[in-house]
């Protein structure tokens, strides 16, 4: 299942939100009525959330990953075409300042977080070991890009006079990475559009089952319940991982992981899964993706046929067209 997550950092990201359940928990919760009804699923951790159905109208995590070694490739062929011949597939494109700095982006799924063990041992924050481990996987593989390089790479600076050659040949509009971009978009219909449709339509359906009553009702069970074991109580569990009081005067994304805070995150868990609080979420969201699915089926399908060409045009780059 895919949950959209709004997440930038300069050098990793750590996504919490994921991860199998594991551990005992308290058994003192049983979930309300309305969270047992049918078409509501248990859910005990992420692998127990079924995919909700817009999630076919998305790119894979699969696809963004093969489409983006398309966009490697075709960069690094036009990149040899001025002559860089050792032109790296995955450029580092990094431009030192003249003071730098690490940050880890910490993001947090709606209905938050169901890894209990993770929260017995890192609270609100994140395990530095799998940190690195992203961070590592974040980062370029290839070589430095020279200054020779980026004037093909990235093209003329802005407002610079067009006509700019490199080795008897004209640097296109953006250079080599938005010349990748152009070819790899040329087979596909009004892809932006498409992408952005599917994002924006999202994002609305998000504030509708954040306002629907049956979600702020599982919300208000949930705060109660951590209330109840003796620690603040916060409108969402999204509001619990993000409360400034874990990460105050920590500027990386890890937590100072106090009692309080463990103890938060542990309840935060607990109840969540004792309620069956992401099962309302997911019960209330497929709801109404499903509703959006019937009012705009041929948007949707177009998008979808939008999706086909892009993987068959990757293909293509790729070598595996048949």
């Amino acid at each position: 299942m895919k949950v959209r997550l709004c997440v930038l950092a300069l050098v990793g990201v750590v996504s919490t939100g994921c991860g199998a359940a594991s551990g005992p928990e308290r058994d003192d919760i049983a979930p309300p009525g309305y969270a047992r009804e049918p078409g509501v699923p248990r859910v005990q951790s992420e692998a127990d959330i079924p995919e909700l159905p817009l999630a076919r109208y998305e790119l894979s995590g699969a696809d963004s990953k093969r489409l983006d070694r398309a966009r490697n490739v075709l960069q690094r062929q036009c990149m040899r075409d001025f002559g860089f011949d050792d032109f790296p597939l995955e450029p580092d494109t990094w431009v030192q300042m003249s003071s730098s700095f690490e940050s880890t982006a910490i993001a947090v799924t709606p209905y938050g977080t169901l890894d209990l063990e993770r929260a017995r041992r890192w609270g609100y924050g994140f395990d530095p070991d799998r940190a690195e481990e992203q961070r590592a996987e974040f980062l370029p593989k290839g070589r430095k890009v020279t200054e020779r390089e980026r004037r093909v790479l990235d093209g003329p600076e802005a407002g610079e006079s067009g006509g700019s050659a490199v080795n008897g040949r004209k640097v296109p509009k953006g250079g080599c990475s938005e010349e990748a971009e152009r070819r790899i978009g040329a087979a596909k219909a009004a892809p932006a559009p498409g992408v952005e449709y599917v994002f924006r339509r999202t994002a609305e359906i998000d504030k509708a089952v954040a306002a629907d009553g049956r979600v702020r009702r599982a919300f208000r069970d949930w705060s109660r319940c951590v209330e109840d074991r003796g620690f603040k109580r916060y409108a969402s569990p999204a509001r619990a991982f993000t409360d400034k009081a874990w990460r105050k005067g920590l500027g990386d994304g890890s937590t100072h992981r106090t009692e309080r805070e463990l103890g938060t995150a542990v309840a935060d868990v607990e109840c969540n899964r004792g309620l069956n609080v992401t099962g309302v979420w997911w019960a209330v969201t497929a709801e109404k993706q499903r509703a959006e699915l019937r009012r705009n089926r041929s948007r949707y399908e177009a998008v979808r046929k939008d999706q086909d060409r892009v993987r068959a045009a990757v293909r293509e780059v790729l070598g595996e067209a048949g």
